[in-house]
Formats: structure tokens, C-alpha cells, sequence
């Protein structure tokens, strides 16, 4: 019995895993980056949801040496902030040179341009329904004004939870494809992030068609129908 992958959407490479739905392993770094190269070895993402978390994180990169990934995100803090905008950011920048990209909220950011120095490795990622801001275009364009450099994450999940005709997702790869540096693919359900449901598929594949010069990095366990046991 051999596994055959039958989702248009399975096809794509490289489809990564990020570890921000491990819930249940999270600051155990070297178990978390163990599970989700399982999924790929090419790209993933680390992600340091909470504020205590990016330390253990950055320390853990300090120590472990070259990893095998050629496109390594990490996530930034988006809960449980103390520190201080500045103090975060130098903490950003301590990332090791093997990080590819950080991660962004936008409604995190209180002064864009103190993010600058971050340069190319800072992406913003478009926001759901339930934040109040850096969900539509018009929210986003000054924030990415302020940042010349920054690259673009695409949360498909996101930009569905805000308009389930999927235009506002075309309207945000119309104004930002340029800068996309990697999609965040998942369905949302009870605002929590899912396995994409099978009747997400055909919704979703037009936009990612968009995108498929990008890793796609799993916010959740890859999809059960994505896989069916070949005779």
C-alpha cells in the first residue's frame, strides 16, 4: 500500500509546518523542530507565539547550529507582550542569519518605521475577522509604506474569516503579491485554525494558484483527505 497524494493543493512545494499549532510541545524546541520536519525539511516555521517563548527560542537557534531548512521562518510574539516595542525588536534582530523571514502582526506594531531596521526579513501578515486592524488593503498599505523592505506572509484563512467570495484575497495579492515571501494555509473554525476542510479545496486553490513561487507553511495537521492508501 503505497500513499497517493490526490489534493491539487498537496502537490505544491514546499509545503512546510509551523510549529504554532503544537500546542501541547510548545518551548520544547528541539522536540517541536523534530515534528514538523517531518512534514518538510525544505521550509518551516518556528513560532514564538508568546513573548517568554522568544528567548528560549533565539537561544535555542544560537546553540543547535545549522539547520537543514533553505526557507526558515519565525514567528513573532503576537500575546502575553511586556517589553517594550524597542526591547522586542532588538530581540528580532538577534535572530540568527539562517532565519529567512520574522513574522509580524500589524496590530502589534505600534511605530512601523522602528521596524526598519529589520529590513527584508520582516513580513507582515494580513489579520482575521476578530482584530480590529491590518485586515484589508487599505489597513495594510501604510504599514508597508513605512516598510520598504518588508515582505508579505498571506494567511488565506484570514482573508476568508473577512470575505468567504475570497475577492478580498485577489485584492490583497493584487496590491502585495510582489512582496510575498510565503502563505500561511489552514481553514479557521470557531476562529481557531483547522486542517483545510475538503470544501475549502476548490475555494481556495484559484488564490494559491497565485502563489505557488512561495513555501506554504501548514498551521495545521496536514488535511487527512489529503492522502488515501493506493492499491
Amino acid at each position: 500500500m503505497v500513499p497517493a497524494v490526490y489534493s491539487p493543493l498537496a502537490q505544491h512545494h514546499p509545503i512546510g509546518a509551523s510549529t504554532g499549532y503544537l500546542t501541547g510541545l510548545r518551548g520544547d524546541w528541539q522536540v517541536l523542530l523534530e515534528t514538523v520536519e517531518q512534514t518538510s525539511s525544505f521550509a518551516t516555521e518556528l513560532a514564538a507565539l508568546s513573548e517568554p517563548e522568544l528567548v528560549g527560542l533565539r537561544d535555542f537557534l544560537g546553540h543547535i547550529g545549522p539547520l537543514p531548512f533553505r526557507y526558515l521562518s519565525v514567528h513573532a510574539p503576537v500575546k502575553h507582550l511586556e517589553a517594550t516595542e524597542d526591547e522586542m525588536i532588538a530581540w528580532l534582530q538577534l535572530m540568527p542569519a539562517q532565519v529567512s523571514a520574522i513574522v509580524a502582526h500589524p496590530d502589534t506594531i505600534e511605530d512601523p518605521s522602528s521596524y526598519r531596521g529589520l529590513g527584508a526579513r520582516l513580513v507582515i501578515e494580513n489579520m482575521d475577522a476578530r482584530k480590529t486592524t491590518g485586515k484589508t488593503v487599505e489597513q495594510l498599505a501604510p504599514v508597508f509604506a513605512e516598510l520598504p523592505e518588508a515582505g508579505f506572509c498571506f494567511d488565506i484563512a484570514h482573508a476568508w474569516s473577512i470575505d468567504p467570495t475570497m475577492q478580498l484575497a485577489d485584492e490583497l495579492l493584487d496590491s502585495f503579491g510582489e512582496r510575498l515571501r510565503h502563505v500561511h494555509l489552514s481553514s479557521l473554525q470557531d476562529g481557531k485554525h483547522v486542517p483545510v476542510l475538503p470544501e475549502h479545496e476548490a475555494l481556495f486553490q484559484p488564490i494559491l494558484d497565485r502563489c505557488r513561487d512561495v513555501p506554504w507553511i501548514l498551521e495545521a495537521e496536514k488535511p487527512k483527505h489529503w492522502l488515501q492508501q493506493a492499491v
